[in-house]
């Protein structure tokens, strides 16, 4: 019996999952989850962030990332400041000791990525980059079609 060929979201769901895996498997050395290494990541870009919104920005709940967050306190990653005028928000800060790693992972990040492209051409690479920007174009843009409408 022949096995049908993959589904374009099959297949970039594993691409995905196995770029994933193979940052972890290569950023090991360095203790920190894939979940504790994609919130500092967020949060470098978006100091000052209160921890719903970047739970929403991560796209998981905000206690999943509490626990994320707390572990990354202890560890000395991440600062959390009251906010100036409501008692009730906390702001989220990188410390100078995540941000020292996310050097550490962008150099990791970018091996990864050489190995997921290391036989790919130069010309073929450019052409999957704007293939999938423009992918990604056209379902931001039916996103948001669609949320107009509801």
């Amino acid at each position: 019996m022949l096995k049908p060929a993959p589904t374009l979201g099959f297949l970039l769901n594993d691409v995905a999952r196995l770029l994933r895996k193979r940052f972890e498997q290569n950023a090991r050395h360095i203790g920190l989850t894939r979940a504790q290494w994609q919130t500092i990541a967020y949060l470098a870009y978006c100091e000052g962030i209160h921890q719903k919104a970047l739970a929403e920005l991560l796209e998981i709940t905000p206690i999943s990332l509490m626990r994320v967050l707390d572990n990354l306190a202890e560890r000395g990653l991440v600062e959390r400041r009251p906010h100036e005028t409501d008692r009730r928000v906390t702001l989220l800060y990188t410390t100078e000791a995540a941000r020292a790693l996310l050097d550490d992972g962008r150099k990791i990040g970018e091996a990864t990525r050489a190995e997921a492209l290391e036989t790919i051409s130069e010309a073929d690479r450019g052409l999957l980059y704007e293939m999938l920007s423009t992918m990604k174009i056209n379902l931001v843009d039916a996103c948001r079609v669609q949320a107009q409408e509801d």
